[in-house]
């Protein structure tokens, strides 16, 4: 099956993936190319930004939560329609958790057979990135490496130094180079980049990323690697489900500026299921709408906490709905603001008060990376026993649990609330540090669907 497709890989992390990622999907996209973008990993706030770019919703792929299988077949199905794919990886190409290398970047490189675009960051280097580079290329997964993108070049002089010997030392050739230009750079913060929206002037952004790329690397050659993949042996392709007839159920989802930590792989999984999603903010609305339940994700509410705070009125319409029996699904940022309490950086803040709980924010993340729950209620989600692959992000904690809150999970893996336990459930809320994705979570969806119709 032709499926023109790139893998974008770095020696490191912060070497400039996402955005020489970005930079790539908004110039082919202008180019009147379709390109579907996939991120390697669990994350939310890299596909934002190559969402953005692209036009079109950028899909995970992680060993961890999916498996292999899943994979594949997410690849088939979310690149149907595409003109080519463009795969983000994370960390450096050969990071893992596994010694020998089967959940890396090259490794999924490996699985879709995609060639890799190696980006190398300059800083401070010059003969010595050789060395770094044709150490990639003779490492396992390494031979995959079909071009180079210099970045973070600080001078001629440098460039002139690293590209000599680079065409005198290593078969790859250099398809762009970059210079130091922070003023189109996307800024690091805890938990990663600042996310898409969070601040006005997201396409301005991509626009200077844009024609930063378009400039300095070659786009045809670029395309030319992409449509050269080989073609891959055909796959089943993950299949939508048929909506329910006449089932529809209201269900309201925050996002705002705030809150945006969703995978669209969740939101459509249950549409399928006769969910029928009400945008609502925290930050922005002065009334409920009429729903019979509220999602709400992940985000940075710490980073909106005044705002948040100051919007009482709502919150507390919100708490008396939840009393009188709205049901509440909450995953990370959303557990943080159903809390009574947010500390941070020596202030405090009221929220919405529904959990008799406070967050405290640290210094350091108090759970970072992947996650392994396990059922531990006879009748609940995830069934009692079963275990079920996640991943958690954050830099808060419970730091006062109140009466009356039981928990759904036993942590197998990770941190969650305190190290053994986390889902907390209280009277209709079930909110959790997990993140849960739906290719990983048998019944999740259907799960939900019950929780809100009940």
């Amino acid at each position: 099956m032709p499926v023109p497709r790139l893998f974008i890989g770095a020696t490191r992390k912060s070497s400039g993936k996402t955005l020489i990622s970005i930079g790539l999907l908004a110039a082919l996209t202008e180019r009147g190319k379709v390109v579907q973008p996939f991120k390697k990993g669990p994350d939310y706030i890299d596909p934002r930004w190559l969402a953005a770019a692209a036009g079109r919703d950028c899909h995970n792929l992680d060993f961890h939560i999916m498996g292999r299988e899943r994979v594949l077949s997410n690849f088939f199905r979310y690149a149907q329609g595409a003109d080519l794919s463009l795969v983000e990886g994370n960390m450096g190409l050969f990071d893992g958790q596994d010694v020998q290398g089967s959940d890396c970047g090259a490794a999924l490189a490996a699985l879709l057979q995609a060639p890799i675009i190696l980006v190398v960051d300059c800083l401070g280097m010059a003969r010595g990135i050789v060395p770094l580079v044709t150490g990639h290329l003779a490492f396992p997964g390494g031979e995959r490496i079909r071009g180079l993108i210099l970045n973070n070049v600080g001078s001629s002089r440098q460039e002139g130094k690293i590209v000599s010997a680079l065409q005198h030392y290593c078969p790859v050739p250099v398809l762009g180079i970059l210079p130091r230009e922070a003023a189109v750079g996307i800024e690091e913060r805890h938990l990663g980049l600042e996310p898409a929206g969070e601040r006005e002037g997201v396409q301005e952004r991509i626009g200077a990323i844009r024609q930063l790329v378009a400039s300095r690397v070659d786009l045809d050659a670029v395309l030319a690697l992409a449509y050269g993949a080989e073609p891959l042996p055909p796959v089943e392709s993950s299949t939508t489900r048929a909506l329910p007839a006449g089932q529809k159920l209201r269900v309201a989802y925050v996002t705002d500026q705030a809150f945006h930590f969703y995978y669209p792989e969740n939101l459509q999984a249950l549409r399928e299921r006769g969910i029928e999603w009400v945008p609502f903010s925290l930050l922005r609305a002065d009334s409920l709408p009429d729903v019979a339940g509220i999602y709400i994700g992940g985000g940075f509410p710490e980073m909106f906490m005044d705002a948040l705070s100051a919007n009482q009125p709502l919150f507390s319409a919100l708490r008396q709905r939840i009393a009188d029996g709205l049901p509440v699904y909450a995953e990370c940022g959303g557990l943080m603001v159903l809390a009574e309490q947010l500390h941070w950086q020596g202030r405090s803040a009221p929220l919405v008060g529904a959990l008799p709980i406070e967050i405290t924010m640290g210094k350091r993340p108090q759970g970072y990376g992947y996650m392994t729950v396990e059922g531990c209620r006879e009748g609940g989600w995830p069934a009692l026993g079963q275990r079920v692959a996640c991943h958690e992000f954050h830099y808060s904690r419970v730091s006062r649990l109140g009466e009356g809150v039981d928990f759904a999970y036993r942590v197998v893996r990770g941190h969650g609330v305190d190290g053994a336990w986390d889902g907390l459930l209280y009277r209709n809320i079930f909110a959790s540090y997990a993140h849960i994705h739906t290719d990983g979570a048998p019944g999740w969806a259907d799960f939900l669907r019950r929780f809100w119709q009940r």
